[in-house]
């Protein structure tokens, strides 16, 4: 019997950040989510991560079973460097093909006992007021009346939306963002995008979880001025987990779901567990920092 190989794409992405601050930092300590999910879809081929100034590096799998880093700067220092250089192997699968199972969810969905424990910190949503959390269920409920109630229909529905219908708009909100705010507005980033699609998808009892990782475009690099549809970034999505099926990765601001332009860094309930960099600092007075972040991601041509 003959072996079918599927074919891949092979991505070659750099990560560099970069921190000044005016008057010395005293100590600090940080964690980063830089070493890309290496599985049955995707293959890391290589992984280096600097830092400077030169420190220990302890990596460790997190709680969500993401690749960390951490490590602690013990002595004073007014500029810091954080670069991650990767290879990663993707393998192309039709991202649809799930949707085509003789298996087809409708509302409402129902949760075993176990399930529904497992999958808890996936179904909560934010915490918002009542009415808010009311009219994004309204919302949300809307995409399910028009769809027949079709779990497919309605989860392809809500993901062309906030693509259509949502301006991409950088430095048009920041971390504070509610997903309320954002559907009011009809503006934001990826990553407001993912927090709206998670909040609705959990109000109709679909576990969902937040997705941080890279988004090739053909472009060679990236800075902070980028668009959704010319720039290679560190980018977020959204992944759902489909009764029968498993998770499922879905991109609200590009309005497809994800294959082999996209790499998977990070998996957490929001934001915050999935962060590129984060840290504590300690320093005496006001610390006044600067940061410039640059993302490269590459196609690596093969011989």
């Amino acid at each position: 019997m003959q072996t079918t190989i599927a074919p891949t794409r092979l991505l070659s992405i750099r990560h560099a950040t970069h921190y000044l601050y005016e008057t010395p930092i005293r100590r600090s300590v940080h964690r980063v989510h830089l070493r890309p999910v290496h599985d049955g879809h995707q293959y890391v081929r290589s992984y280096r991560l600097s830092v400077v100034p030169e420190v220990p590096v302890i990596e460790y799998e997190d709680v969500f079973g993401n690749q960390a880093a951490h490590f602690a700067i013990e002595r004073p220092y007014a500029e810091l460097s954080i670069v991650a250089e990767s290879v990663v192997e993707l393998v192309d699968v039709n991202p649809f093909a799930f949707a085509s199972l003789p298996i087809r969810p409708s509302f409402p969905l129902v949760w075993m006992p176990w399930e529904r424990l497992m999958l808890e910190p996936y179904l909560q949503p934010v915490e918002l007021p009542e009415l808010q959390l009311k009219e994004l269920y309204d919302y949300a409920m809307s995409f399910v009346e028009r769809n027949d109630r079709d779990l497919m229909e309605t989860l392809s529905a809500i993901n062309l939306t906030l693509f259509r219908e949502y301006r991409y708009v950088p430095d048009s909100t920041n971390l504070e963002t509610t997903p309320f705010q954002v559907y009011t507005h009809r503006i934001g980033v990826c990553q407001d995008f993912a927090n709206l699609f998670i909040c609705m998808a959990r109000l109709l009892g679909i576990p969902a979880r937040y997705v941080c990782g890279y988004v090739y475009t053909g472009n060679t690099a990236w800075s902070l001025s980028g668009s959704r549809a010319s720039s290679d970034a560190s980018h977020a999505w959204v992944q759902l987990y489909i009764p029968k099926v498993g998770w499922k990765g879905f991109d609200p601001t590009n309005g497809s779901l994800p294959s082999t332009d996209h790499v998977r860094v990070a998996y957490g309930r929001h934001f915050r567990d999935t962060s590129p960099t984060s840290g504590t600092l300690f320093s005496i007075g006001p610390i006044r920092e600067s940061m410039h972040i640059d993302v490269a991601v590459e196609e690596v041509l093969r011989r």
